[in-house]
């Protein structure tokens, strides 16, 4: 029994509602392009440390589990955030004016699966700039400029920021 049943018709409940989960109009692509460029960045390291110790070192195992562990995170995050701002923000309007949305969010989360499949820097470089895309469209859809710059932090490549200045 649910509390609107049990209150009955003591208190009127009037109901409610909500493009998403919780009406709260917050969405920003940064965690997913953050989770991207995690995913670019232990990609570099799993390369980096690959040739570093044979494969029966203890420090070596440890350190490429975590990398993978850590990228396979990422990877999954950058999947969730897109998908939430694909499917609780954009609507009809967003996606008469950006037709494209559909097919980026799909190629999204294909990226973001095959760089958890692989250990592929040029996969890692398109999930970035496809999610860089992503937050243009988003961006543009609330008016809002962008401008690109490199990151202040490794991997040092490009990123799509709001223009708030």
């Amino acid at each position: 029994m649910n509390l609107h049943t049990l209150l009955g018709g003591l208190v009127s409940v009037e109901e409610a509602g909500a493009h998403c989960d919780i009406p709260c109009k917050i969405y920003d692509p940064a965690p997913a392009q953050i989770a991207a460029l995690t995913v670019l960045r232990m990609v570099d390291l799993i390369e980096e440390n690959e040739n570093a110790a044979t494969a029966v070192d203890a420090g070596y195992l440890n350190t490429m589990s975590r990398l993978v562990v850590v990228k396979e995170e990422h990877g999954a995050r950058v999947k969730d955030e897109v998908r939430i701002i694909w499917g609780d923000y954009f609507k009809s309007p967003q996606f008469e004016r950006f037709p494209e949305i559909h097919a980026l969010t799909h190629s999204i989360m294909m990226l973001a699966s095959a760089c958890k499949q692989q250990v592929d820097r040029d996969k890692a470089l398109e999930l970035v700039e496809s999610v860089n895309r992503f937050a243009e469209v988003f961006w543009a859809s609330k008016d809002v400029a962008v401008k690109r710059a490199i990151c202040p932090y490794p991997p040092s490549v490009e990123v799509v920021y709001p223009d708030l200045g």
